[in-house]
């Protein structure tokens, strides 16, 4: 069956996360992406993380379901091949520093006087314009500025911290594949092309907003700060590890407490309503479930707040994620092969849809592996690739 977005085109020209995984969203769901290489090495990403003949993990990870050509686009020939490609194209996606597209002529006035239709998409790091639009940006440093590494305190090691992995960037691709696909229902609405703009700096804050900044959404005074989520992310220790855990309602409170077999505080007339909220009462609960826990192996713990229908999980190590029964039985991890660079996994993309569904998506493509393919779709013989190849327009 063929995804929702079949019949769409999407040039894709950015490099790391932020925009390839976006692009390959779309290509997830059934999109038609053309990844365009620079020359070289191809897309930056391929040098990094987990290298193994011609692939990089990262690179993998974020360019599923894409075919690849390498084309110059300093060299004059090149420039034209490109703009050929993007007459045909619904969507293109980069994510260079403002002005750089526009300094190697594929900016959105290059591209629009070609397809005045297409969805241009560019993704910046602090916004076109401002104090900080010409700074180099990365993950990092936006979760430092959107408050990602203030809210990472553990109560018991009050150090902020980093998420250990591109947050930011992600919740940029996913913000943007969804302003793309909306940029083209608007289109098919008859509102034409658009210039679908983002900013990770704008999309770090948007993805930590609604309860990262609970203290700061209700302006004023008369705000009772109740309970901030981020008080209940705790790791408990156990006997041989550590366990998550969430007592969301007063009985999930007390219920947890009998898991560990603190009847006593449980059945506390202090445990009960206003009652809870005192300190001296909510302290002598979270220090009973702590001791309770530290003495109970991590199964055993697991188990009994599972039975007690208490939300909870043992902190799995990134090989137990793979063989986790709910992820084996949903089918979170699939397996393919490529001819060159061999077996590899992926995720199964989260959206699942009841009707337009699409088979899992091709393998990552080497650097260039589908030129002489995407030339010939161009109506480009044998002899005017090898002429480009020759020129260094096409450089894979």
């Amino acid at each position: 069956m063929a995804g929702p977005l079949t019949g769409f085109r999407v040039i894709d020209i950015s490099e790391v996360i932020s925009g390839p995984l976006a692009a390959m969203i779309l290509a997830d769901q059934g999109a038609d992406v053309i990844k365009v290489e620079p020359p070289g090495h191809g897309e930056e990403s391929r040098q990094l993380a987990n290298y193994r003949a011609g692939m990089a993990a990262l690179y993998a990870n974020c360019n599923h379901g894409k075919r690849s050509i390498g084309i110059d686009l300093k060299n004059p020939e090149g420039l034209a091949l490109f703009y050929q490609l993007a007459k045909k194209a619904d969507v293109i996606v980069q994510n260079w520093r403002p002005g750089a597209a526009e300094r190697l002529k594929v900016g959105e006035a290059d591209l629009r006087a070609i397809n005045k239709d297409l969805i241009y998409a560019s993704i910046t790091g602090y916004g076109d314009d401002g104090p900080y639009a010409d700074r180099r940006g990365y993950d990092p440093i936006f979760q430092s500025l959107t408050g990602f590494v203030a809210a990472q305190v553990n109560p018991e090691i009050p150090v902020p911290d980093l998420v250990r992995n591109a947050v930011v960037d992600k919740a940029t691709s996913y913000a943007l594949a969804q302003g793309i696909t909306a940029a083209l229902l608007a289109r098919e609405r008859g509102e034409g092309g658009q210039h679908v703009r983002i900013a990770m700096l704008d999309a770090g804050l948007a993805f930590l907003w609604p309860d990262g900044m609970l203290r700061h959404s209700l302006v004023g005074d008369g705000v009772t700060n109740y309970v901030v989520p981020g008080e209940r992310y705790q790791l408990m220790s156990t006997r041989d590890g550590q366990l998550v855990m969430w007592a969301g309602t007063a009985n999930q409170m007390r219920d947890a407490l009998r898991a560990v077999g603190r009847d006593d505080i449980a059945d506390d007339p202090r445990q009960r309503g206003k009652a809870m909220l005192e300190e001296a009462n909510e302290l002598a609960r979270s220090e009973a479930l702590q001791e309770g826990i530290a003495k109970l192996t991590t199964a055993e713990a697991y188990r009994r707040l599972v039975e007690r229908e208490i939300p909870a999980a043992p902190v799995l190590t990134s090989e137990e994620v793979l063989k986790d029964p709910q992820i084996v039985h949903n089918g979170n991890v699939v397996e393919g092969s490529h001819p060159v660079y061999g077996k590899y996994r992926r995720v199964r993309p989260a959206v699942r849809f009841s009707v337009s569904a699409n088979e899992p998506t091709s393998a990552p493509a080497l650097y260039g592996e589908n030129s002489a393919e995407i030339l010939s779709e161009l109506g480009l013989t044998a002899e005017a690739q090898a002429t480009l190849r020759k020129n260094g327009a096409v450089t894979r």
